[in-house]
């Protein structure tokens, strides 16, 4: 890949964006900068790489995963053993020409390394620092390890992830995807961002800072669960399918044992419900009248719903709801979502050339803006130190000697 394949017109275009990251959360901040035209520099162990690379399914004779594809698209990989001095002095050189650095080691490693923000402010005073870590910079639990499971666990939202205890002895369900990472990295996204429109309006330090916890990223999302604790002492618990503030909004089984959520979730949209059920009598039922009462009677409306969508395969429900204009869904799998026509309009199922698998499919870029969306995937995740060259000789200015040299003895 030549020099002019990683430029960008993106709105982040001209935004150089080191990542010392490894992972999920310090990988997705930058995989969403980098989709929205920043210039990000991924500093990888020599060898091995990201960890992450042999996460989820991995082809035969591969070094990395298909998530990888995603995980790393434009990005340009550049490896350094931060364990040699020489490596750790090739980074410093890196960090002068990076507007911003993001990192997501363990609080404290990258000190011990010579890499901690305040060596980052030395050699580069203008740098945003964004540090991604479990519990945050500070605090009596600031230095105890986690991953995105334990933010959620911390953050509450394990809690609420599972069904009431009479339904269910099982623990705790995750949501199957790394949603605590995922989160803190779009809050890095926000910070970074944040930081560099105060820096550029003239405001604020430069070289900001910007601590970002797993617990407290997953803690922001509980909308009213802790305000509710603080004036009542009540303790939202988990709901199953349910959301407990509304009805009727559940999943409902359908003829053909799929399942098919309805979100009735005000009167006007309950009433055509009722309608399209040919129910009227539902409309004024005094357990029914408000939302307050659907509330309290969730579970015997619940059965009404779910012997009315028992009669209906899961095609003729999407029809029949949607006729009478009420939010409602079959679950989505990913095959469904591949063959999605308002997926596909909007560009957010791509079939991508990846020079190492074929055609692979690969999420759009998120958010769109005036004229389409707001990036493109310019290319898959790239080999292990694929950038070496380009980066030292065209960044830096080392010649091909000194290049070789440091690959030669373990340092790239």
């Amino acid at each position: 890949m030549t020099s002019e394949d990683t430029t960008s017109n993106g709105p982040l275009s001209g935004l150089r964006v080191l990542e010392l990251g490894h992972f999920i959360a310090a990988p997705f901040c930058t995989r969403v900068l980098a989709d929205l035209g920043a210039d990000v520099i991924k500093v990888e162990p020599p060898g091995r790489g990201d960890p992450v690379r042999t996460w989820g399914e991995m082809p035969e004779g591969h070094k990395s995963s298909v998530w990888w594809s995603v995980h790393g698209r434009n990005k340009q990989s550049v490896t350094v053993d931060l364990k040699k001095p020489e490596g750790i002095q090739l980074v410093k050189e890196l960090i002068k020409h990076a507007d911003a650095v993001v990192e997501n080691f363990k609080p404290g490693q990258l000190a011990k390394w010579g890499l901690g923000p305040d060596d980052i402010t030395a050699v580069n005073g203008e740098a945003i620092i964004v540090q991604i870590s479990g519990y945050g910079q500070s605090g009596p639990n600031y230095k105890r390890a986690a991953f995105g499971v334990i933010g959620e666990a911390v953050g509450g939202l394990r809690h609420l992830t599972g069904y009431p205890d009479n339904v269910s002895d099982l623990p705790p369900v995750r949501t199957g995807v790394s949603i605590g990472d995922s989160v803190a990295g779009l809050y890095g996204v926000i910070g970074l961002l944040a930081a560099l429109f105060e820096k550029n309006a003239g405001r604020g330090q430069p070289g900001r800072r910007v601590d970002v916890a797993l617990t407290e990223s997953v803690l922001s999302l509980l909308e009213g669960c802790l305000p509710e604790y603080g004036y009542s002492d009540k303790i939202r618990q988990p709901q199953g399918s349910t959301i407990r503030t509304t009805a009727p909004s559940n999943a409902y089984p359908s003829s053909d044992g799929r399942w098919f959520l309805i979100g009735g979730n005000s009167d006007a949209l309950y009433k055509r419900l009722c309608e399209a059920m040919e129910r009227p009598e539902l409309v004024t039922d005094p357990r029914y009248i408000d939302n307050p009462n659907r509330v309290n009677n969730a579970e015997s409306l619940d059965a009404e719903i779910a012997a009315w969508t028992r009669k209906h395969t899961l095609a003729e429900l999407e029809i029949l709801v949607a006729d009478a204009d009420i939010p409602s869904s079959r679950i989505f799998d990913m095959a469904d979502i591949a063959v999605d026509e308002q997926f596909l309009a909007r560009g957010m199922v791509q079939s991508i050339d990846d020079p190492r698998l074929g055609k692979v499919l690969h999420p759009g870029v998120v958010p769109r803006m005036s004229g389409g969306p707001a990036g493109k995937v310019r290319w898959t995740g790239p080999d292990i130190g694929q950038h070496n060259e380009n980066v030292l000789r065209d960044l830096l200015g080392m010649s091909e000697a000194e290049i070789a040299r440091m690959k030669e003895e373990g340092i790239i």
